[in-house]
């Protein structure tokens, strides 16, 4: 069964990055965002099942964007993608609702790890 993904970065870099490494995984990109507001707004028609998110963007930062989509979609899978490091900033992610988390810089290993965790519920 083919995934729906959603990358939600300011980075175009790292959206690309993401999208390169996951479309290999049976995933397939319905929808980029550069920040919060504007994944809220591209969410709703596709209904992706699983986003990476960043927490660090303009206008709505992840966290926000996180409650934001869990309201619209409670299964929704979420691994937060982002260079904040620190252990307190990783487990508000998680009580907000996603459930991993991935710390820049990453390898496409890395990422395709995090991801098969995330969709294995570990």
């Amino acid at each position: 069964m083919e995934l729906k993904l959603m990358i939600i970065d300011d980075s175009n870099v790292i959206r690309g990055k993401i999208s390169r490494a996951l479309t290999r995984h049976n995933m397939r990109v319905v929808a980029t965002a550069a920040n919060g507001e504007e994944a809220v707004e591209r969410f709703l028609p596709e209904k992706p099942d699983i986003v990476t998110m960043d927490l660090t963007m303009p206008r709505m930062d992840g966290l926000e964007c996180i409650r934001k989509l869990k309201k619209i979609k409670p299964d929704i899978k979420i691994l937060v993608v982002s260079a904040l490091a620190d252990k307190a900033t990783a487990i508000q992610a998680l009580k907000e609702g996603a459930q991993g988390f991935l710390c820049k810089p990453f390898s496409d290993d890395d990422l395709t790890e995090a991801m098969d965790e995330l969709l294995s519920g570990a």
